[in-house]
């Protein structure tokens, strides 16, 4: 067994793979180990669902929430604000949490504190329940964005890992859509009720489901990591040679010393954190979370119904999320990055273009046209690209000994791109985005996580 002498002082015997092309593990599947990966990234993704909940939920409560407990403007910004503040928190926590308490206890952790959340919301009868409440959310859902697409990319073989892993965003984007159409019709406190359902169904599915196998093998439990892979293998599938790649990967990656947060900037891992970083920052800073937190007042400033728009622009997410599910192990994960990017510089330009028509009362008629459109053709491009790949690639680039922090870097920096809200600066980040992708951003499709990882060195 080598040593850490045999390593190097630079440990650069890392940066090249350690499985070849020749002999790469053929992951192989029966359908009962099929049915079980597809059982485990259901479970997983109403963790997903919950995070769309969250974020939905403030456009929809927005002005029932401000008439029966007297909240101003300024007060209902800071409770739609404090969500991202709380899921900062989380994103620092999570990768400690799940390499500690693994995949699934992260998840079920994350839940009861989404419960607890959903609770004070409800019986908010002031500022401080509903603030406490808001918080809450966002520690939970801060843990969960970083756990679930890494629990989905850990169980599932490669030729399903993009568009299974895709399925988060998809359940991201469902739950949103969920939060405006039931917000349309139930009070706010109805729909802070409706955000516990899917944290009950992901806590009751974890006991039905194995743990990641890697995780498993990481923390040295050599049985139940052989068992977990059989499970999500099937039973009559031969796991030998995956087992091999998984423990020459991990027993290799030991031999190193423990990652801190510096460590992330040597090089055998800057470039992994560049594009896992980079990617959050672009997805970010192009500006989804100023459409998704503020939809309501921007259709109403353009003279659309806030809920119609927002449930037309909710329903074109879970549909175009869905498109891009079944192209992303086909096409690739940079070509459609590439066509996401160009398609939210236009929305962006269109949706800018309609506001500065308004500031300067130039061809009225045309504001509303220009706006919803904006919105559609960002949101639509968004969905197809930029909303989901940089969750799976995240989830594929890093090695286990680095993900938790390497993980939790990229999410909270995810999170603090919320912050940024001006449509002509997204327009800037999403044209940078495209030179991005090309000059830095790896194709991951049909290759072994082992692979991917050793590979980006």
């Amino acid at each position: 067994m080598a040593t850490r002498q045999d390593l190097g002082k630079d440990h650069g015997t890392i940066t090249k793979p350690l499985i070849g092309p020749k002999n790469e593990a053929q992951i192989q599947s029966d359908n009962g180990g099929l049915w079980m990966v597809l059982l485990s990234t259901s479970v997983a993704v109403c963790g997903s669902f919950e995070f769309g909940s969250c974020v939905g939920y403030s456009a929809p409560a927005q002005y029932g929430i401000m008439d029966e407990l007297g909240i101003s403007h300024s007060e209902y910004s800071f409770f739609g604000s404090i969500l991202t503040i709380g899921a900062m928190i989380g994103a620092i926590m999570s990768g400690g949490i799940a390499d500690f308490m693994g995949r699934k206890g992260a998840m079920g952790i994350s839940s009861v504190i989404c419960i607890a959340g959903w609770f004070a919301v409800y019986l908010s009868y002031g500022s401080f329940y509903l603030y406490s409440g808001r918080f809450l959310l966002g520690c939970g859902i801060g843990v969960l964005s970083y756990v679930v697409p890494v629990f989905i990319a850990e169980i599932t073989p490669k030729n399903l890992r993009g568009a299974l892993a895709t399925a988060n965003q998809l359940f991201i984007v469902t739950g949103l859509f969920f939060a405006y159409a039931i917000g349309s019709i139930v009070t706010w406190r109805i729909l802070a009720l409706t955000g516990i359902f899917p944290c009950m169904v992901l806590l009751a599915g974890l006991f039905f489901i194995p743990e990641s196998p890697r995780w498993l093998a990481k923390v040295g439990n050599e049985e139940e990591f052989k068992i977990s892979l059989q499970k999500l293998r099937g039973a009559d599938a031969d796991i030998y040679e995956e087992v091999a790649e998984i423990q020459e990967f991990i027993v290799t990656h030991e031999l190193l010393p423990k990652v801190t947060m510096m460590d992330l900037l040597g090089k055998q891992n800057i470039r992994s954190v560049i594009v896992g970083v980079g990617l959050m920052v672009f997805q970010q800073f192009g500006g989804i979370n100023g459409i998704v937190f503020y939809a309501g007042q921007i259709f109403v400033s353009a003279g659309v119904p806030p809920n119609v728009g927002g449930i037309l622009y909710a329903c074109l997410q879970v549909i175009v999320t869905a498109f891009g599910g079944s192209l992303i192990d086909r096409l690739g994960r940079r070509p459609l990055l590439m066509v996401s990017a160009c398609g939210m510089l236009l929305g962006c330009l269109l949706t800018g273009t309609s506001f500065l028509l308004k500031a300067h009362q130039l061809v009225p008629n045309l504001v509303p046209i220009l706006v919803v459109t904006g919105i559609m053709v960002y949101i639509g491009f968004f969905s197809v690209g930029l909303g989901a790949i940089p969750w799976v690639i995240m989830s594929e680039i890093f090695p286990l000994h680095i993900k938790g922090t390497a993980g939790s870097l990229v999410t909270l920096v995810n999170w603090c791109g919320s912050w940024v809200c001006t449509f002509f600066g997204y327009a800037f980040v999403c044209a940078a985005a495209i030179v991005f992708i090309v000059m830095l951003v790896p194709e991951t499709r049909g290759r072994t996580l082992e692979e991917i990882q050793a590979s980006m060195n």
